[in-house]
């Protein structure tokens, strides 16, 4: 780890606890967390650029609001994954899905990211909304290195996250602090997400800094290296 990673505090809550969690919060989930994350994960997902046709994987698909969307816009021609831990938030989505006219569209996994169960270079593009930052410090780059074994080269990825770039603002702390004191709760922190998607070997395109109620995020769009054999410590240009 370098010295930027050694300040991102650890996740200390275990995936069955994860798991354990979002199932009991999958029917009100929308009420509390969906409503601050609907207008970034929007914003991701128009820079996202999805069309028609395309095949698409959302890793971490909560309540499925972003399944709905990239289903319609990949059409008819196109299909959606999902992988969530959640096997509640994965009956929510369905339900969401099939009232849309929209479940033979996409197809569901209830599972850990850390370990995708698809092909490498299946998918045009793959999304992430809030859920980079709630992996264990060690998995991030695990995790973004699946992500780009599952890509095709070129592949487009989209991540929002809350984000540690903004330095250790008083608040930033604060939210720290509640992170170690309830960490089965308060699960997420932030991390360095431009950093760790560079890091782990792909093309910054595009970033934007967010404000999450007076926390910092950031969206990054990104490009899996058409040379995907090139080292993960090569910087884009």
């Amino acid at each position: 780890m370098n010295s930027k990673n050694d300040r991102i505090l650890r996740v200390h809550r275990t995936k069955a606890q994860a798991r354990e969690t979002y199932n009991k919060i999958s029917r009100v989930y929308d009420y509390f967390a969906g409503i601050f994350e609907k207008k970034y994960r929007n914003r991701a997902l128009t820079l996202l650029n999805i069309k028609k046709g395309e095949i698409v994987l959302e890793l971490g698909f909560g309540t499925g609001h972003c399944l709905k969307k990239m289903a319609e816009l990949v059409g008819e021609e196109g299909k959606v994954y999902g992988i969530d831990i959640s096997s509640r938030m994965q009956e929510v989505s369905k339900r969401r899905l099939q009232k849309a006219g929209l479940l033979d569209r996409v197809e569901l996994y209830c599972g850990d990211a850390l370990e995708l169960p698809y092909e490498d270079n299946k998918f045009d593009a793959v999304f992430m909304s809030f859920t980079l930052e709630l992996f264990d410090t060690p998995e991030i780059p695990k995790v973004l290195d699946e992500i780009k074994r599952v890509l095709k080269p070129g592949g487009r990825l989209g991540v929002v996250s809350m984000s540690k770039e903004d330095g250790d603002s008083l608040l930033l702390r604060l939210y720290e602090r509640l992170h170690e004191k309830f960490p089965q709760y308060i699960d997420c922190r932030p991390i360095y997400v431009e950093q760790s998607i560079r890091g782990a070997g792909f093309e910054i395109k595009y970033k934007e800094e967010v404000k999450l109620f007076g926390l910092p995020g950031e969206i990054v769009i990104a490009k899996k290296l058409l040379n995907s054999t090139l080292p993960n410590n090569i910087p884009s240009d």
